[in-house]
C-alpha cells in the first residue's frame, strides 16, 4: 500500500506539468515571444544599435536646434519679408518673384516655415521621448543576444509536456495500470 501511494504525488506532478502550460497559454505566448525575438533580430545586433545611437546623436540631437531656430523663424518670417521688401525698394510680391528666381530652395524654405513650425516645435519633446528607447537599446545589446541564443521559443511548452508525460507513464506503471490481473476462474 506504501509502494502505490508514492506514485499518486508523481502522477499529480506529471498531470500538472501537462495541464499549466496549456492552462496559461503558453503555446500562444512563447509563440508570440519567439515572433518578437526574430523581428527584433536585425534591430538588436550591435552594429545596427551602433548605428542608431550615431544617428541619433549625430544627426537628429544637433537638428533640436534647426527646430528650435525654425520656430522662432516661422513668427519672424512675414516682418522679415516686408522688412526686406521695404528695403530693396519692392512690393512683398516683387520680393517674393525675385527670391523665387534667385534663391527657389531658399524661397521655398522662407515660405514653409510658418507650417513648419507645428513640426518643429514637436522635434525637441521628440528627442525626449526616443532617448531612452536609444539607450535601452544600446544597454541592451548582449542581453537581447543570451535571450535569442536560447532555444526556439515554441520548445518550451514541450519542455514540460514531455516530462509529465514521460512522470505520468512512469506513476501508472507504478500504480499497477497497465498490469493484468490474473482471472480467478474457479
Amino acid at each position: 500500500m506504501t509502494r502505490r501511494a508514492f506514485y499518486w504525488p508523481i502522477l499529480i506532478i506529471g498531470v500538472v506539468l501537462i495541464a499549466l502550460p496549456f492552462a496559461i497559454s503558453m503555446p500562444a505566448k512563447t509563440s508570440a515571444g519567439q515572433r518578437m525575438l526574430n523581428d527584433f533580430h536585425p534591430i538588436m545586433q550591435r552594429a545596427s544599435v551602433n548605428e542608431t545611437v550615431q544617428y541619433y546623436n549625430t544627426t537628429f540631437l544637433p537638428l533640436k536646434q534647426v527646430a528650435i531656430g525654425g520656430v522662432a523663424a516661422a513668427g519672424e518670417t512675414n516682418a522679415m519679408m516686408s522688412g526686406l521688401a521695404t528695403a530693396l525698394h519692392m512690393t512683398p510680391v516683387q520680393l517674393n518673384q525675385y527670391l523665387g528666381g534667385k534663391f527657389p530652395a531658399m524661397a521655398q524654405l522662407l515660405g514653409s516655415f510658418p507650417t513648419l513650425a507645428p513640426v518643429f516645435s514637436r522635434v525637441p519633446p521628440g528627442l525626449a521621448f526616443y532617448e531612452p528607447l536609444v539607450t535601452t537599446m544600446k544597454n541592451n545589446v548582449d542581453n537581447y543576444a543570451q535571450v535569442d541564443s536560447l532555444p526556439n521559443f515554441n520548445l518550451f511548452t514541450w519542455f514540460f509536456v514531455v516530462p509529465g508525460v514521460l512522470l505520468v507513464i512512469l506513476s501508472l506503471l507504478g500504480l499497477g495500470a497497465f498490469s493484468r490481473k490474473p482471472s480467478s476462474n474457479a
